[in-house]
């Protein structure tokens, strides 16, 4: 069977597309494995859990390493066909440029950033056991510095360009494992983060990542690309 993991960072935060990608990819008969940080809070998800058998919820804090180390160890005999990687932070605040939180853009780095290459170093040989080998990357159109006409939001663009950049290499280092990369702009979407106000609901946004990573060949590997498959400005 495939495995899935996704995982988030806070227990509110992108709750809502977290949860959507476990249904959907339950839904499909997949062995989904989707991780947070205190899975006994997590009442969304483990009403999902109940639902569909294929659900295993394991507790994982990706700001801390060892935990996913300690996860990697954990699952050693599991085949991974797809890493998710959804966990993030915002970071900003209403502190704009001259009193900005620098240990709030730390966090926000290592959240945004670092984490998901920890993932992809951790779970690497779980993933080359896998048949799709593929590592999905949830960035933003933020992290872009070409579309970036309105400023701002100093901490979340920078952590979400770094992992652009960061995904871009490793799609070039990992080719020859056989393993790809994608990098996904999810849209406005109507979570905690995004408000009420948002474009599209989660349904439509995960809906549109599942068929992307579905097609997914190796020479696409590296793409930044809207959840709808439009390439996205680096």
């Amino acid at each position: 069977m495939r495995r899935l993991i996704c995982e988030y960072r806070r227990l509110c935060f992108r709750l809502t597309r977290t949860t959507e990608f476990c249904r959907q990819y339950a839904g499909q008969g997949w062995d989904v494995i989707a991780c947070c940080r205190n899975p006994a809070l997590a009442s969304e998800l483990n009403g999902l859990g109940q639902h569909y058998a294929s659900i295993q919820i394991e507790a994982l804090d990706v700001a801390h390493f060892d935990q996913i180390d300690m996860l990697s160890k954990k699952l050693s005999d599991t085949s991974i066909d797809v890493l998710i990687n959804n966990a993030g932070v915002y970071g900003d605040s209403n502190r704009g440029f001259g009193q900005l939180d620098y240990q709030a853009w730390l966090n926000t780095l290592i959240v945004n950033t670092q984490a998901p290459i920890k993932m992809a170093e951790a779970f690497l040989l779980h993933i080359t056991r896998g048949s799709k080998k593929l590592i999905a990357n949830i960035s933003s159109l933020m992290g872009s510095v070409s579309d970036n006409d309105s400023g701002g939001s100093i901490l979340y663009r920078s952590s979400k360009a770094a992992l652009n950049a960061a995904m871009k290499s490793l799609s070039i280092d990992l080719k020859a494992q056989g393993v790809g990369m994608l990098i996904f702009h999810p849209g406005w979407v109507k979570t905690d983060m995004g408000g009420a106000n948002a474009l599209i609901d989660a349904k439509t946004s995960v809906g549109g990542m599942c068929a992307l990573i579905e097609g997914f060949t190796l020479a696409q590997s590296g793409a930044f690309v809207k959840y709808d498959g439009k390439p996205m400005p680096w």
